[in-house]
């Protein structure tokens, strides 16, 4: 291949964070990294990766964060077979800012001489229309284009507001969370860029680098506000990139019509399990279940159920649910919006609505585990970690219960330790 080839080329870079960034997300992280957490049957992470086969041309996908190598490797391995693509797993070995973290894997990213980078983040959810930014994105001809959504003004100020020319979707200033108003329109936390994103970061750092040596020649007081300044390669994309590049024709933005949300805690990640179920509808029909209780069990709406799990034909299932390997649903039962992990047991006629249930869990004959469904509520979802065992005819409300423990009495409003 010539220098002169004009061979277009994508690399896939995918934030999965760290062990000490899913602590909202305990108990169910206590067992496993938060982006394997299964979402409509599928681990978290699995579904920005799949988005990503669709982008023409992919060269690699790389996975970047804190976890140990060995929580990634088995995974990693599985979808590269699966997808036909590389996956790799990259630890980071220090905070470096979500655009320091992929400055420092500069060298690995540019192997294979892509003409465009995707930067996505694992813990949002949403339809990442990839291959449709890419097109904007090549039309824009910038260095970067930000996928972003229309929200309700009272929620935009918990996100980056950022506004837009309206014809051009150039973007001409952004805000990381502001004090006042300044949007309607978030940053999503998708990115497509030119690798010319490398000198921008590069320059950031060199420029806290200069800051830094002017410092230390002059006075004593601006020697003590150093120690307050940030690492030179400690690069923020939102705060150091996207601000100080609005508005100098570098910076494009792609709206999505679709849904969006952030994966923080269980509660909103047992709501992005419906919305990908829902997905799966025009992307992945085969791993919806249907079903009308004569060979199998009744479902309502968007179901998923792993080929390994049994369930009895008089259960009534849906909508909302997503049923993982090993598991047993005995006869009468009724699921409801709910997450029931690997190997669990739920007994006769016991019904669970609104709440996630932890691998290995058993749940007794005529039992109740349910919650008011609000997502964003602390005890909105019921969450049963790992082991629990709630006896026959127990009622378990509104409760995150942590994992081996045993429930012989009816509880309710209650974290149980």
């Amino acid at each position: 291949m010539g220098m002169m080839s004009t061979d277009e080329r994508a690399v896939a870079v995918i934030m999965v964070g760290g062990p000490t960034k899913g602590t909202r997300f305990r108990p169910l992280s206590l067992n496993i990294p938060k982006p394997l957490f299964p979402l409509a049957g599928q681990p978290m992470v699995h579904h920005p990766i799949s988005a990503c086969k669709k982008i023409p041309n992919l060269a690699q996908i790389y996975l970047v964060g804190f976890y140990e190598e060995r929580e990634f490797a088995l995974y990693v391995s599985s979808i590269s077979n699966e997808l036909k693509v590389p996956v790799k797993y990259l630890k980071e070995d220090k905070p470096h800012g979500s655009a320091g973290g992929l400055y420092n894997f500069r060298d690995l990213i540019m192997e294979d001489n892509p003409s465009h980078i995707f930067l996505l983040n694992c813990d949002v959810c949403c339809s990442f229309p990839l291959p449709e930014m890419l097109e904007a994105h090549k039309r824009y001809g910038g260095m970067g284009t930000i996928l972003v959504i229309k929200v309700s003004p009272d929620t935009a100020d918990q996100f980056g507001e950022l506004v837009a020319d309206p014809n051009t979707n150039e973007l001409l200033h952004y805000t990381e969370k502001p004090e006042t108003f300044v949007s309607d329109r978030i940053n999503c936390g998708v990115y497509v860029f030119t690798p010319e994103i490398f000198t921008a970061i590069q320059g950031v750092s060199s420029q806290r680098k200069d800051r830094a040596n002017l410092r230390r020649q002059s006075s004593f007081e601006a020697l003590q506000s150093a120690t307050r300044s940030l690492p030179a390669e400690y690069v923020r994309l939102d705060q150091d990139i996207l601000s100080p590049l609005a508005g100098k024709k570098q910076l494009y933005t792609y709206e999505t019509m679709d849904f969006w949300e952030q994966i923080k805690t269980p509660g909103m990640s047992l709501k992005c399990s419906g919305l990908y179920l829902s997905l799966f509808q025009y992307n992945s029909p085969h791993l919806l279940t249907e079903g009308d209780g004569t060979r199998s069990a009744t479902t309502i709406g968007d179901v998923y159920v792993h080929p390994s799990a049994k369930v009895h034909p008089t259960a009534k299932i849906g909508p909302n649910v997503s049923i993982s390997a090993n598991a047993r649903i005995g006869a009468g039962v009724r699921l409801i919006n709910c997450i029931i992990l690997d190997d669990v047991e739920i007994k006769e006629n016991a019904v669970v609505i609104h709440s996630i249930v932890g691998w290995k869990c058993s749940i007794g004959r005529w039992s109740r585990v349910q919650a008011v469904g609000d997502h964003n509520a602390k005890l909105g979802v019921t969450i049963l970690g790992e082991a629990v065992n709630v006896e026959d005819e127990v009622v378990v409300i509104n409760c995150i219960v942590l994992p081996n423990k045993t429930l012989n009495v009816s509880v309710q409003q209650e974290i149980i330790l």
